[in-house]
C-alpha cells in the first residue's frame, strides 16, 4: 500500500498503473472510496466492494474545511490517522491520499461546483453552502485520481444524489455506486460523529433507526398510509424521544428529491416514482445525526 499526500506524486503512480495495465492488453479499472478519515465499518464494507470490482483500488482521506460552516464542527471532527492506515491496509488498498489543505487549495478557492435544486432541502437546508463543498473537492478528486466507479454510502442519501446529478451534467465518467447503509448490532447507524454521543444519547439515539423501521414496515403492510400520515407518524415517534432534537424529517423521490403529493398513498407515489427516501436529521445534544430508509420495489437495487 502506497500512502500519498502529493497530487502529482498519486497523479504518477496512476499514470504507471495505467501505462503497465495497457502494455498488457487491458484498461485498468480504478475504484475510488472518498472519505474524511476516521474509519470504521461502513468506511470498510464501500471499500471491499471497490476491491471486488476493480483492480486498483485509492482511498482519499481529507477533512474538507469547504463543507463545513462557520458553526460547525471542523476543528473537532475525529481524526486518527494511524487507526486509518491500519484499516486501509487491512482491506487491500492499493493507494491512499492523504493530502494537506494546502496542497488541495493552495490559494483560497475561486471556483465551485453547485448542484442546484437538488441542495435546497434536508441537509441543504440548514446547512447552506455544505454540498457546494462537497460537490467541489470531488469534482477535484475525479480529475485527479480519474476512477472508473466512486462509491459512497447511502447514508447520506442526499449526498448520493447530489454527486450523481454533477456526474451526468458535467460528463463524468465515472460509475457512482452508491451502497448500503451499515449499522451497529442495536441499529444505530454507523458514524463518525457517534464517538460525540454520551451514554445517555447513544441509546436515545437509537429511536432514529426503530422509527424508521417500523415506518418501512407500515408502508410495505398498509398501502393506504399517505404521506402526510407517515411524515406525521415519524415525527411524533422521534419526538417522543426527550433528548432527540428534530432538524427535519423528510419524504422525498430519490434520486430526484421531489416533493410528493401529501394526500396521496406512499404506496402509489412509490409506483410513480421507482424509490421513495425517507430521511431524518437529529440533534442529540450538540452532536447531528442523520438516517434514512430508501423505499424501493422489493429486491431492487439502488439506482441513480
Amino acid at each position: 500500500m502506497k500512502v500519498f499526500t502529493a497530487i502529482s506524486e498519486l497523479k504518477e503512480f496512476l499514470k504507471f498503473g495505467r501505462n503497465t495495465a495497457d502494455r498488457d492488453g487491458k484498461e485498468l479499472q480504478i475504484g475510488l472510496v472518498p472519505t474524511m478519515g476516521y474509519l470504521h465499518e461502513g468506511h470498510a464494507s464501500l471499500l471491499r466492494r471497490a476491491r471486488a470490482e476493480n483492480d486498483l483500488v485509492v482511498l482519499s482521506i481529507f477533512v474538507n474545511p469547504i463543507q463545513f460552516g462557520p458553526n460547525e464542527d471542523l476543528d473537532r471532527y475525529p481524526r486518527d490517522a494511524e487507526r486509518d492506515l491500519a484499516l486501509a491496509e487491512h482491506e487491500r488498498v492499493d493507494a491512499v491520499f492523504m493530502p494537506g489543505v494546502e496542497e488541495m487549495y493552495p490559494q483560497p478557492t475561486k471556483t465551485k461546483v453547485a448542484v442546484a435544486e437538488l441542495t435546497s432541502s434536508l441537509c441543504g437546508a440548514t446547512r447552506p453552502g455544505h454540498f457546494d463543498g462537497v460537490t467541489t473537492v470531488v469534482s477535484k478528486l475525479f480529475h485527479i485520481v480519474v476512477p472508473n466507479r466512486a462509491y459512497f454510502g447511502q447514508k447520506d442519501a442526499q449526498q448520493v444524489a447530489v454527486v450523481a446529478q454533477m456526474v451526468k451534467d458535467l460528463n463524468f465518467e465515472v460509475e457512482i455506486v452508491p451502497c448500503p447503509i451499515v449499522r451497529e448490532h442495536d441499529g444505530l447507524a454507523l458514524s463518525s460523529r457517534n464517538v460525540y454521543l454520551s451514554v445517555e444519547e447513544r441509546e436515545a439515539a437509537l429511536i432514529l433507526s426503530i422509527s424508521l423501521k417500523q415506518l418501512e414496515e407500515e408502508v410495505y403492510s398498509d398501502q393506504a398510509i399517505t404521506v402526510l400520515e407517515a411524515r406525521q407518524q415519524l415525527l411524533q415517534k422521534i419526538d417522543s424521544e426527550p433528548l432527540a432534537e428534530i432538524d427535519y424529517v423528510e419524504i422525498a423521490a430519490f434520486p430526484g428529491l421531489t416533493a410528493l403529493q401529501e394526500t396521496n398513498s406512499l404506496h402509489s407515489e412509490l409506483k410513480a416514482h421507482g424509490a421513495i427516501l425517507v430521511a431524518v436529521a437529529v440533534k442529540f445534544g450538540t452532536t447531528r445525526l442523520i438516517d434514512n430508509v430508501l423505499l424501493t420495489g422489493k429486491g431492487e437495487a439502488i439506482r441513480v
